[in-house]
């Protein structure tokens, strides 16, 4: 039987993590452990500061979490570093109410979560749910859940992940039946908008707002942002070396003022890999 962490960023009483957990114990033994409040836009944040502190909870569906007063980040390494006695084969973060792409991945606490894991060689998916910006109704996590748990037990099924590399899901907001297909993609370009509002407060001292309209991003065919676009769920293969591969022998030959050593390795070479279209993930 395998043994699934089950975290996110949005705090363990979310309704995307309680849905996720539901769906997740189709395919193992699913722990939980994830903050006891939310850490949204948090980015890889690590508490070495001060010692942590692990509550357990019952769930509203009945399941027994542990709720932590870390970040994400913290939740993850502590599952996997000797809070729980099992060794685990997956570590699942989210569902986030809304996507995480482009450069988001960087701020996210949901994908962070599960940089995380891969840090620990564990397997990781980070699944998050494209709710539109000002959407106030009821929002139904399920088929994102049941599309978490397809992506989920073909990475079990394949053996894991290659060492360094998670899966980024993002789920259009859309009924199963409405799904497309799945795509491979790559990170698209997201469009920030940005700006700071500088106020005084009522002693006379400064104190800033960044504000802005909501990002947008740049739909391109092939990338996540794009296969959103078109009713398709994305996954991104994303790995954690974020290295420029491309530029380490161009750079070799700048001026740096400096002597350049003239024994180095030669540069990894990159392949961008080709995304392709899976079709009919949805039952």
């Amino acid at each position: 039987m395998k043994n699934i962490l089950v975290t996110n960023d949005d705090g363990i009483t979310s309704d995307g993590l309680l849905t996720l957990a539901e769906q997740m114990r189709d395919l193992g033994n699913v722990h939980i452990l994830a903050p006891d409040r939310n850490w949204s836009a948090s980015g890889h944040v690590r508490t070495l500061e001060r010692p942590l502190r692990v509550k357990e909870m019952q769930l509203p569906t009945g399941m027994i979490g542990y709720a932590c007063d870390g970040a994400p980040s913290d939740c993850v390494a502590l599952a996997l570093r000797g809070f729980f006695d099992e060794k685990f084969d997956l570590v699942v973060s989210g569902i986030n109410p809304y996507a995480n792409f482009g450069h988001d991945v960087t701020y996210s606490g949901t994908v962070t979560a599960a940089m995380e894991a891969v840090i620990w060689d564990v397997p990781a998916i980070a699944v998050s749910l494209d709710q539109p910006d000002h959407f106030t109704g009821v929002v139904d996590f399920k088929p994102a859940a049941r599309v978490a748990q397809k992506v989920a037990a073909t990475v079990l099924s394949e053996g894991g992940l290659p060492d360094n590399i998670l899966l980024n899901v993002n789920v259009p907001f859309l009924p199963e039946e409405a799904m497309k297909n799945v795509q491979i993609t790559y990170q698209g370009l997201r469009v920030y908008h940005d700006r700071v509002d500088k106020r005084i407060d009522p002693r006379g001292r400064p104190y800033y707002w960044i504000i802005g309209e909501m990002p947008t991003g740049i739909s391109e065919a092939g990338t996540d942002i794009g296969a959103l676009v078109q009713g398709d769920i994305s996954i991104t293969p994303i790995q954690l070396d974020l290295t420029a591969h491309q530029w380490i022998d161009r750079m070799r030959f700048w001026d740096w003022g400096m002597p350049v050593a003239k024994h180095q390795a030669a540069a990894t070479p990159v392949e961008l890999p080709n995304y392709v279209y899976v079709p009919n993930i949805s039952p």
